[in-house]
């Protein structure tokens, strides 16, 4: 099994942002996620999801022996802070706050004030840009979204998915709305280690913490950049 709890997920708080108006959508369990409100949450225009979306809601968990990628052996072992057992049982932005691989993503994350949200949303599937992707795009483009949580929210919002998919959903699904709905669907290609969302790799994914599925990435995914 290899261990990798990337708390990827904590890109996911920003879902945050819209994930109040989602809350009603969660197919067999919209009785719990129906009761997910969101205090100030502002509500931001977003597709509704398919019937094959909505099949698949409630589905999605995912356990230690199902995560994969060539990353996952770099998460802390057993059960120290950021390990794959030490992040399970916590909701997804708390999980990513001890993980060592993902401090620019929770950096991002607490820029938009979205770390309480994110963690109090019942289903979500998150893609994680490591540490690694965020230097790509370079310190001084970095600190500028950091400082601008306005143009920064929506990138966010573009990797969490209002549901919750694990490997083979994604894969079944082929492309899934994310809560940028104005950014164009996330396409999801090929399989297993040689899995790609809108082409960026997955470092590793099937992570799962008490409300989310994390898929770490290598690239920060862009708004508009898959139309």
């Amino acid at each position: 099994m290899k261990t990798a709890r990337l708390a990827g997920a904590g890109i996911a708080a920003v879902a945050a942002l819209t994930l109040s108006a989602c809350g009603s959508e969660a197919a067999d369990d919209s009785a719990s996620g129906s009761e997910a409100t969101n205090d100030g949450g502002t509500s931001s225009p977003m597709a509704p999801p398919s019937s094959s979306m909505s099949e698949s809601m409630g589905q999605g968990v995912t356990t230690n022996d199902d995560v994969f990628g060539p990353a996952c052996d770099q998460l802390p072992q057993g059960d120290e802070p950021g390990s794959l057992d030490s992040m399970g049982p916590q909701p997804v932005a708390s999980a990513a706050s001890t993980n060592p691989l993902l401090t620019k993503l929770v950096a991002a994350v607490e820029a938009t004030e979205l770390t309480d949200t994110l963690n109090s949303q019942e289903a979500i599937t998150v893609f994680a840009p490591a540490d690694a992707a965020f230097d790509e795009l370079g310190e001084e483009k970095f600190n500028e979204l950091a400082q601008n949580p306005d143009e920064l929210a929506p990138i966010l919002q573009y990797h969490v998915v209002p549901e919750r998919y694990d490997a083979q959903g994604l894969q079944d699904a082929g492309t899934v709305e994310t809560l940028n709905a104005e950014g164009g669907p996330v396409q999801v290609e090929g399989s297993g280690e040689d899995m790609t969302v809108n082409g960026a790799a997955v470092l590793c994914g099937n992570i799962p913490t008490a409300n989310a599925t994390v898929f770490v990435l290598d690239t920060v995914l862009m708004p508009g950049t898959n139309e």
